[in-house]
Formats: structure tokens, C-alpha cells, sequence
């Protein structure tokens, strides 16, 4: 007898634009695209919207049971969650004044009511460890309601804000980034981008995520050129690799006698000219064809 495997209703939810989405037993309910629904969370519940279709999936053991959709919000629910955003902004405000007599170093971000408005959450960024004991007892004295302190880095700090990039160009970690992937100056150093600081970090302070979008494909085609330095010959000649154009995949070679020519990828096998390359090399050369004779000019990247 075939054992037909359970099936059961997946749903992904965020509770805001910025934020991961999460799954969910979307409990037979019919849940669209961007439709608000009530979700349980840890001791109470949250409102937040459909992000990705309800899929079925084959029911597997699991160390922690997926929470359920509760049902869809309502007016009621909507009026709600704009009271819960009015009581986070008087939260925000008494709460600065408190740190400021307190003289706790640390920056409010943004302090966030649950959907049923048993717990708030205050984001803080702090370069050290804070002791905010006290003030915790302050919070929960002065708003009757569970208090959750939540340091964040200076990522997410941007993230929550918001913000233009030097491209002109909303941030990235608003619209689609989930997670902060590692990004070191090695990953611009393998791009040939100018170091300077303003140029390759973003409004957070930290190196800007998109430097890691590209790097695996600037990292294949460097495979496919020599290195800056390289000494090639050429019909006997010896010449100096001076600068790459490594998107382009073209090395720049200059002569003792100040001549400089641009080769394209293809002539290369494993950073190196091959005798059959260099006849077709010069012949291309002689033709004004794929190479180009560039005269006392000289090329930076």
C-alpha cells in the first residue's frame, strides 16, 4: 500500500518592508499577495502582510512547530496598528529624555509595539555594552507593559531609517536585501576601485553591500589575465602588463620605446601568450583590428 506523504499550507509573512519573511501555517485561510493578516509570536500576536503565496509543502519533523495565521485583519485591526505607531513615538521621545538624564551612551533608533500592544521593543545602537537595567525599570514603570531593549548594528540602523545610496538610488537593504553578507576592502581592491572611503561606503559608515554583487565575476575573468606587472612578449619584444580593464577583459601592455597596446582576453591562456597566439596577435595588431597602438597616452583604472 502507497503511503501518500501530508501535505501542508506554507505561507511567508513580514511584519514590515524591511524586515525577513517568515513561515507560517497559513491554517486553510485564503491568503493573497499583500493581504494584512493577525499571526501568533511569542506570547501574543503581530499583524503583518503575505509576502510570498501559500505552497504545499510535504510535512517533515521539526524542533520548533510552525506558528499559525490567526485570521485576516480587519478596520479594527488597522486602527490599531496607527494607535500602536502613535504610543512608539511618544515611547521614542520619553525614552531619549530618560538616556539623556541618565547619561547612557547609546542612540534610539526606533522603539516598536507589538500588535497587541504587550511588549515594546527599543532599537538602540551602542559601540560598547550598555547597562540599561535601571532604565528598563523606568520604561516599564512609565508604560505599564513588557519592555524589550534590542541593540543593532550600525547596518541595520540604515536599514530602519532608510536613506539614498551614492548611486542615486534607494538602499538596497530597503528594498530587497534580507541579510548582511560579509564585504571587505579586498572585494574593491579585486574590482580596481579607487580606496577612498567616501567613494566605497555607504550611509551606514560600512562598506557598501552592493561591492559584493559583482566580485565573483570580476574574480573569473582576472583568471583570464595576466597580472598588472606581468612581462609578455611579443615578436621578441618584451612588454610590461601596466593597467586591466577587467570588466572588458583587456590587458594593457606598453613597450620600452612608449608604445602601448590593449589585448583582449582571448589571446591569453592562463595569464600567458601562446606561440600561436602571438602570430595572431600581430597580425590583428598590424590590421588595426581587435588590438589598438595607443601613442604616448597613458591609462589609469
Amino acid at each position: 500500500m502507497i503511503k501518500i506523504p501530508q501535505l501542508i499550507d506554507i505561507v511567508g509573512i513580514k511584519f514590515d518592508n524591511t524586515g525577513k519573511i517568515y513561515d507560517y501555517l497559513a491554517n486553510g485561510l485564503e491568503l493573497k499577495l499583500g493581504k494584512w493578516c493577525i499571526v501568533e509570536i511569542d506570547k501574543g500576536l503581530e499583524c503583518g502582510y503575505v509576502a510570498k503565496p501559500i505552497q504545499y509543502v510535504q510535512k517533515k519533523p521539526t524542533k520548533k512547530p510552525l506558528r499559525k495565521v490567526v485570521r485576516l485583519a480587519n478596520d479594527q485591526d488597522g486602527e490599531q496598528i496607527k494607535r500602536n505607531k502613535e504610543m512608539g513615538e511618544r515611547a521614542k521621545n520619553i525614552c531619549e529624555k530618560k538616556i539623556r538624564d541618565r547619561g547612557l551612551t547609546m542612540k534610539l533608533i526606533k522603539v516598536k509595539y507589538t500588535f497587541d500592544g504587550n511588549k515594546a521593543i527599543f532599537y538602540f545602537t551602542s559601540e560598547g555594552r550598555i547597562d540599561f537595567r535601571d532604565l528598563v525599570k523606568d520604561l516599564a514603570s512609565e508604560f505599564k507593559t513588557r519592555i524589550e531593549m534590542k541593540q543593532i548594528g550600525v547596518r541595520d540602523e540604515a536599514k530602519i531609517i532608510g536613506g539614498i545610496g551614492n548611486c542615486g538610488l534607494e538602499l538596497c537593504c530597503i528594498n530587497f536585501l534580507r541579510d548582511f553578507d560579509p564585504v571587505s576592502i579586498r572585494m574593491a581592491k579585486d574590482q580596481n576601485l579607487t580606496l577612498n572611503p567616501n567613494k566605497i561606503s555607504g550611509i551606514c559608515g560600512r562598506l557598501m553591500c552592493c561591492l559584493g554583487y559583482e566580485h565573483d565575476i570580476y574574480l573569473q575573468a582576472k583568471t583570464r589575465l595576466p597580472k598588472i606587472g606581468d612581462i609578455l612578449i611579443l615578436n621578441g619584444e618584451e612588454g610590461r602588463v601596466t593597467s586591466l580593464d577587467i570588466l572588458n577583459e583587456i590587458a594593457y601592455i606598453e613597450f620600452p620605446d612608449g608604445r602601448t597596446i590593449k589585448v583582449a582576453s582571448p589571446y591569453f591562456k592562463n595569464g600567458k601568450w601562446t606561440k600561436n597566439d602571438r602570430k595572431d596577435i600581430n597580425k590583428d595588431h598590424k590590421d588595426g583590428k581587435d588590438h589598438q597602438n595607443i601613442e604616448s597616452e597613458k591609462y589609469s583604472y
